[in-house]
């Protein structure tokens, strides 16, 4: 069997295995600097190191706008939250008006968990003149831990008259521990709305549902 002839590795590597561009520096530059690069990786990997600095909030928003990657979306997503500053959910807002449902639901998720910086917000979202907003403000209540979400959802039973925001408030409401005041403002509505069958339907239950925990 004829040997083959052993070419020892070059101590240095040809151009052709070199880098072909320098990494950005690590630090706060280098990781906006990565939120351009074509490759969604390192767009990742740039958002993600973005949540140590506060001062990143409105950018990383502003790039939410044009970023078309799952993963990074999601990156960018666990920075604000991480944030969690009042600059970082103002920079979300905009996107409950998003024609694209990943950036809405993406943004209505981070709102939930910074209840302290979305509840100033929220009356003026359920005052919005765009009803798929002020649904999405209901939404946002769906498991925004705040003690006044029971106040914020009482005013919309009371002076709503959108029957689809009425509507995502009751089934919101199917999910707590209903106050008098509360009870009193869904058989109001259930008055108000006598010709709508789905709504007087999901407030009956809503009610029948408070009736059997109130007994036990």
């Amino acid at each position: 069997m004829g040997l083959k002839k052993h070419h020892p590795p070059s101590s240095s590597p040809s151009s052709s295995q070199r880098p072909v561009r320098r990494d950005p520096e690590r630090n706060f530059k280098g990781f906006i600097a990565q939120l351009d690069d074509p490759n969604p990786a390192v767009r990742r990997w740039g958002a993600r190191d973005l949540a140590a600095f506060p001062e990143a909030a409105p950018i990383l928003c502003r790039h939410l706008a044009k970023e078309t990657d799952p993963t990074v979306r999601e990156a960018v997503f666990s920075s604000l939250l991480r944030i969690g500053t009042e600059e970082a959910v103002t920079g979300l807002l905009p996107f409950l008006r998003s024609e694209d449902a990943g950036l809405r639901n993406g943004a209505i998720e981070v709102l939930q968990q910074l209840p302290d910086q979305t509840a100033r917000h929220i009356e003026a979202l359920l005052q919005d003149q765009d009803s798929d907003v002020r649904i999405f403000a209901i939404d946002i209540l769906q498991t925004l831990a705040h003690p006044d979400t029971l106040g914020w959802l009482e005013e919309v039973l009371n002076h709503e008259e959108h029957v689809n925001v009425l509507a995502t408030a009751v089934d919101r409401l199917a999910e707590l521990t209903l106050t008098p005041g509360i009870k009193e403002a869904l058989a109001r509505l259930k008055q108000r709305f006598a010709n709508e069958p789905y709504l007087t339907f999901a407030i009956d239950a809503v009610l029948a549902r408070a009736s059997v925990e109130d007994s036990q």
